[in-house]
């Protein structure tokens, strides 16, 4: 290899390097998810929830949509919600709900309790399944999510 070439290879992998290594600790620091992200930046429609080995099928409204940017928000069946959130590969962690305060029947606040509940519990576990996505709180409790269409 004449010199040239070895001074290009050289200067190549030591600019190719440092660059790699920041990047990965980026990556690892920030707790982003490495590969296709299937949770964050899509618009969820909730479908339902699975409480206690009973399945009750979500209202109209509820809507949940989580952020890269660690912000989480939407509807739980009567009243619109933000919260923090962690992210790390598939499971994930919101903080404490902020709600707005309407009253809505009795069916729509009592699932939007069971939905914020097993929201806050503690870590869930996201798994994806065609359009769909199933998060599951250590009870084995579950939030049946779909895919949002377009209004």
């Amino acid at each position: 290899m004449n010199r040239y070439k070895q001074r290009m290879t050289l200067t190549v992998a030591a600019a190719v390097v440092p660059f790699a290594v920041a990047c990965g600790n980026g990556k690892a620091d920030s707790g982003a998810m490495s590969g296709p992200r299937p949770v964050t930046g899509i618009d969820w429609r909730v479908d339902g929830i699975t409480v206690g080995g009973t399945t009750r099928q979500a209202p109209a409204p509820a809507r949940l949509r989580i952020d890269e940017d660690g912000k989480a928000g939407g509807n739980l069946g009567c009243n619109q919600f933000s919260a923090r959130v962690t992210v790390h590969g598939d499971r994930i962690t919101f903080g404490d709900l902020r709600t707005t305060r309407m009253a809505c029947g009795r069916e729509r606040m009592d699932f939007e309790r069971a939905l914020a509940r097993t929201l806050t519990t503690g870590t869930l576990v996201a798994k994806a399944d065609g359009a769909g996505l199933t998060l599951t709180d250590g009870d084995g409790d579950r939030v049946h999510l779909s895919r949002r269409a377009p209004d």
